[in-house]
């Protein structure tokens, strides 16, 4: 029997979960904190990682330690710590701003199909990856980042491309990650060998 299903997300001990949802095959490393948050099929994340209002799309690779829409702080204000939005910890006369929080909610991350955030990279609130991009370890992202594009460093640049225009196109037409289960499997020996051009001129695109 394989380890990962397509009925329930494999989740690791220790996890914090809240309010997320998660399709078929995806996997929560140990000791992760998932809220409001979408996982795509085959999409799964290492030890560690704390992501918050975000939709990841499918077959994403997330690393350990990583952090995707980290929260903010006001900055508009007097004061910025907790005692401001999160004010019944402090006061029995208080309420949390529930205003603030919905706020932050609103404030989604999108992850694309077939991406990798190395470890202990950050993505900002509101910020794009596109399909089949790449961030390095330890970078900090702050702007959308073009599909099949590698960035790296803090804040997060462009290092490279992962595939020239042309051929990060035509794999975005393809969209085998909307393939059936059994047709990646067929497939499978291919897209272990295989170059993206080469798997494109067998498969279209």
């Amino acid at each position: 029997m394989p380890r990962l299903s397509a009925t329930a997300p494999f989740i690791h001990p220790e996890c914090e979960i809240t309010e997320s949802t998660f399709g078929a095959f995806v996997e929560i490393g140990k000791g992760s904190r998932i809220a409001h948050a979408v996982f795509g099929d085959y999409s799964y994340c290492d030890r560690y990682a704390d992501i918050a209002n975000a939709e990841i799309g499918k077959f994403a690779n997330i690393a350990a330690f990583v952090r995707i829409g980290a929260t903010d702080h006001p900055l508009h204000t007097a004061a910025c710590h907790h005692f401001l939005y999160r004010s019944a910890d402090y006061w029995d006369d208080a309420t949390n701003d529930d205003a603030f929080f919905a706020h932050r909610k609103s404030r989604t991350a999108y992850i694309g199909h077939d991406t990798w955030i190395g470890a202990s990279a950050m993505i900002k609130p509101e910020v794009t990856l596109g399909h089949g991009a790449v961030v390095a370890a330890g970078a900090v992202v702050t702007k959308d980042v073009a599909p099949y594009t590698i960035v790296a460093g803090t804040p997060a640049k462009t290092l490279r491309l992962r595939q020239p225009r042309d051929i990060a196109e035509r794999l975005i037409a393809l969209a085998w990650w909307d393939w059936s289960h059994d047709t990646l499997r067929d497939a499978l020996p291919d897209f272990r060998v295989m170059t993206a051009e080469a798997f494109l001129e067998k498969y279209g695109g």
